[in-house]
């Protein structure tokens, strides 16, 4: 009897213990999971980088090239003037690519873009294999896009 006795009160602390653990999911995704998953694709998506949110940022709105707004903002990132007046960006000694909705565009594009246009900006460090100019890294710059809707024809 003393033994039964034993097992029971062993058997309900053990439910009680395993009751008590919570086996659910619990992770809480990071603002920058959260931005890189909504807004990147494909390689731009599973490469590591430092993801900026430039449309919850006040203190985008008084520049007018963003390249101007990103110096001190990431390590290892400089930003250069030509004497046309051309911001180049420099990571670790060597111009990245410079990419918008992932597509490579000039340099003198990001003249013409409105940064109040931009949601995020992800800085690529590393050497990107997705471009031509692959060991400087990437600048991914990301636009809001406008919710498509779709029209029927009457």
């Amino acid at each position: 009897m003393k033994n039964y006795l034993v097992m029971v009160v062993v058997t309900l602390a053990a439910f009680t213990v395993s009751a008590q653990k919570y086996n659910g999911s619990s992770a809480t995704i990071s603002t920058e999971q959260r931005l890189n998953d909504m807004y990147c694709t494909g390689m731009f998506k599973s490469t590591d980088g430092v993801i900026l949110d430039v449309e919850n940022n006040v203190t985008t709105s008084g520049h007018l090239n963003i390249l101007n707004w990103l110096p001190g903002r990431v390590a290892g990132l400089q930003i250069y003037r030509t004497a046309l007046g051309i911001s180049v960006p420099v990571i670790r000694g060597a111009v990245p690519g410079v990419y918008v909705d992932e597509i490579l565009v000039p340099l003198n594009f990001l003249d013409a873009l409105n940064v109040n246009d931009i949601a995020i900006i992800k800085i690529i460090k590393t050497p990107f294999l997705g471009g031509f100019n692959g060991a400087g890294g990437a600048i991914a710059i990301y636009t809001i896009g406008g919710e498509e809707e779709d029209v029927a024809s009457p």
